[in-house]
């Protein structure tokens, strides 16, 4: 039994140092979702009304780079 519950004790505290990198990869994936789809309800808006409106900027994105901390 106490070998049972050490290992518990140790699953919990992987899980406990582990939630805050799942939950930061899936905030990320969630951003780069939106981004995509902003970025294809962008192209199939076509192009301004009005050659006086400013072009929008395309953002210089890096897919090979996962985390702001590689930069």
């Amino acid at each position: 039994m106490n070998t049972f519950l050490n290992y518990l004790v140790v699953v919990a505290l992987f899980a406990l140092v582990l939630a805050p990198v799942a939950l930061g990869v899936a905030r990320e994936r969630r951003i780069d979702r939106q981004l995509r789809e902003a970025e294809r309800g962008r192209r199939a808006a076509g192009p301004p009304e009005t050659e006086s409106a400013a072009r929008p900027v395309p953002a210089a994105r890096r897919p090979h780079l996962r985390s702001w901390a590689r930069v």
